[in-house]
């Protein structure tokens, strides 16, 4: 049966990536180290070694920390592209979608009741439920979101997953196409062949060069170079001005950063600290992308060891040699730039921060 919603699914206008210019070496310069250190008594005790890219919207590579051609995996960074295909081929009018859908879908959610709600009401809308999803259960990612969910008496479930609006939005367009709702989450089914050829395009990585492999939430995965993880990103950046797929999705990525996130979350409250001026997506194992939209620059960084206190300074490091962060950063991410270490007695003994400090 033909779903009433979405009768007839459109060929794509466009190649919305193709008008990109290719990645190409620059002068490029070498940052000075992103490594972050753990200091106890004044002595480094621990430290993180950090790689990172910057890319030009044009293509350029602007600069390089450690290994910018690392090959690893893209996490939930990739999540504005894995809901390109929806967007493009009208998925969200279709569903009668708007911002804070698209924004969930982008997401890397708290599990707060906002986000399960809005999880679950994106099901809904095509006539599906929690079991539907393919990722399991786990504990909220913000601290209101287990505060909430504990007092509650409630069970956990399926929508606390973070990445619950992405594969709600993934079996969203598995119904509106006709494909079926099963399996969605493979890497054979048609709704992950499409996302694969938009990151194909965006991240100018050749197919045959793009690893693939299994997500924590049961999705494919996809992994390539650090480089092209920043080139991805700084089209993004570019084609938010103009582009009909990438406009929405950055829009309300930065108009709706709880969302994003959550309350606690860095992501939000970086968004909202540089009023969507930037747009960041953080990845599991100490991986991040950014776009700095009134630039045109896009960069990604991976913590070699995943250490994920280690990627919150590295990333507002780069953050502030870029000029789209105060020398003193802003309150509302003091504590991620720069973490006391205290012991049982709550005596502040260390602190995590950059190693330049």
């Amino acid at each position: 049966m033909v779903n009433q919603l979405y009768p007839h699914a459109p060929t794509p206008a466009h190649n919305f990536a193709s008008h990109f210019p290719p990645l190409r070496a620059g002068s490029r310069c070498a940052l000075r180290s992103l490594d972050v250190v753990i200091t106890r008594g004044g002595v480094v005790e621990s430290r993180h070694r950090v790689h990172a890219a910057i890319v030009r919207s044009d293509g350029v590579l602007l600069a390089v920390a450690r290994d910018s051609q690392l090959v690893t995996w893209w996490r939930s960074c990739a999540k504005p592209f894995q809901i390109m295909p929806l967007v493009e081929d009208g998925g969200i009018e279709a569903l009668g979608w708007g911002a804070d859908e698209l924004a969930l879908a982008c997401g890397s959610h708290g599990g707060e009741p906002e986000h399960v709600a809005l999880a679950g009401a994106m099901l809904a809308r095509v006539g599906l439920e929690e079991g539907d999803l393919a990722c399991g259960p786990h504990e909220p990612l913000s601290a209101r979101g287990s505060r909430l969910l504990r007092e509650s008496g409630h069970r956990l479930t399926r929508l606390h997953n973070n990445c619950s609006g992405k594969h709600a939005a993934m079996l969203a367009r598995a119904s509106l196409t006709g494909e079926p709702a099963t399996d969605y989450q493979r890497a054979s089914h048609p709704v992950q062949q499409a996302i694969r050829r938009t990151i194909v395009s965006w991240t100018d990585v050749e197919s045959a060069q793009l690893l693939e492999a299994v997500d924590g939430c049961g999705v494919t995965v996809f992994g390539l170079p650090l480089v092209n993880m920043a080139l991805a990103y700084a089209r993004l950046a570019l084609a938010a001005q103009h582009d009909p797929v990438a406009q929405p999705i950055v829009r309300a990525m930065t108009a709706q950063p709880f969302l994003v996130g959550g309350t606690d979350r860095f992501d939000t409250l970086l968004m909202q600290a540089t009023d969507g001026r930037v747009l960041c997506k953080v990845g599991a194992e100490g991986v991040h992308s950014v776009a700095l939209l009134d630039q045109g620059i896009g960069f990604a960084l991976k913590v070699e060891d995943g250490a994920q206190r280690a990627q919150y300074p590295a990333v507002l490091a780069l953050l502030q040699s870029l000029d789209a962060l105060p020398a003193i950063i802003p309150d509302a991410l003091q504590e991620f730039a720069v973490r006391a270490i205290r012991n049982t007695r709550g005596e502040l003994v260390g602190e995590i921060g950059m190693e330049s400090r």
